[in-house]
């Protein structure tokens, strides 16, 4: 697997502060795309969920936002949405497009010591959205940490990370930001990034909301509502198969599904081979993250 590219149409930007302890990512395919989310964790800072029901009238989003700065982080899906407006992106309405940018937030406070990225850094992500970008600890990952189960002063670098197959001729993606209270651990359950408590620690109660791993899955065939949501809803089977624990009263577990429909169109057979791949895909670009944060790994180097 390679995240030189998440399928046609997608770009991604970033904005790190400096010292890299937090950070802004913005998502943005080259057209509106069919979107679905799914929120499993317990302690979500997010925007813009709702209107992503299978059963709303929105069906598309413009772009996605994922920022460290938990609640503070959120005004950066603000900008990006009036620049997109300025394009000439969005819902149509008598007043002009109103673009739709969901947005979720990790708790980086402790790592950034209080900063979080201001409302401009999701603009600036925006503008450099590219095909293959960095990832690592940059944007949303660069002041996100795993391993805190025995307390903060343990934990381990986290970051961002990628990882895309192909799937029924689909080419299914992942973007993930892993800020886990939990180890990040194989396939085998053997740690890749852990808690550096000696063996046999207690967990200790940790702070409500200081954690949060989220996500985007591309996908380039063309979904329904209905079909993009019950893949948002697999995709956390990858967190399960990678964070241990994951999905806690402390953290926000949240993923996105951005299909863009520049591939096949999905009959059952494609939609089955995607809800397939997308556990696989999403775990692997969990344990790239927390991999490239250590090695500051380019789009071309890809996952570990």
């Amino acid at each position: 697997m390679t995240p030189t590219r998440l399928g046609p149409g997608v770009r991604v930007g970033h904005w790190t502060a400096a010292g890299a302890v937090t950070g802004t990512t913005v998502v943005v395919p080259d057209d509106a795309a069919v979107a679905a989310v799914d929120v499993r964790g317990n302690a979500p800072a997010t925007r813009e969920t709702d209107v992503l029901a299978p059963w709303r009238l929105v069906e598309r989003a413009d772009a996605v936002v994922l920022s460290g700065g938990s609640a503070f982080g959120l005004g950066t899906a603000h900008t990006v949405a009036e620049a997109l407006a300025r394009r000439g992106r969005g819902v149509d309405t008598p007043a002009g497009p109103v673009p739709i940018v969901p947005a979720a937030c990790v708790f980086d406070l402790v790592a950034s010591a209080g900063t979080w990225p201001p409302p401009e850094a999701g603009v600036e992500a925006l503008e450099a959205a590219t095909p293959s970008p960095q990832w690592g600890s940059v944007g949303a990952g660069a002041g996100a940490t795993v391993g805190k189960i025995h307390g903060a002063e343990w934990s381990v670098p986290g970051g961002i990370g990628a990882a895309v197959s192909t799937a029924g001729g689909v080419a299914v993606g992942a973007i993930v930001v892993a800020n886990a209270l939990g180890d990040v651990v194989d396939d085998h359950c053997e740690p890749i990034a852990a808690s550096r408590a000696a063996p046999g620690s207690a967990p200790v109660a940790p702070i409500a909301g200081s954690n949060t791993t989220v996500g985007v899955v591309t996908v380039d065939a063309a979904l329904s509502t209905c079909e993009a949501h019950v893949v948002a809803q697999v995709a956390h089977d990858g967190f399960a198969r990678c964070l241990r624990p994951s999905h806690t009263r402390y953290d926000g577990d949240t993923v996105f599904v951005l299909a863009t429909g520049t591939g096949p169109g999905a009959d059952p057979a494609v939609v089955d081979a995607v809800v397939a791949a997308v556990p696989g895909v999403v775990a692997d670009a969990t344990r790239h993250a927390v991999s490239a944060g250590r090695t500051g790994a380019t789009a071309e180097e890809g996952p570990a």
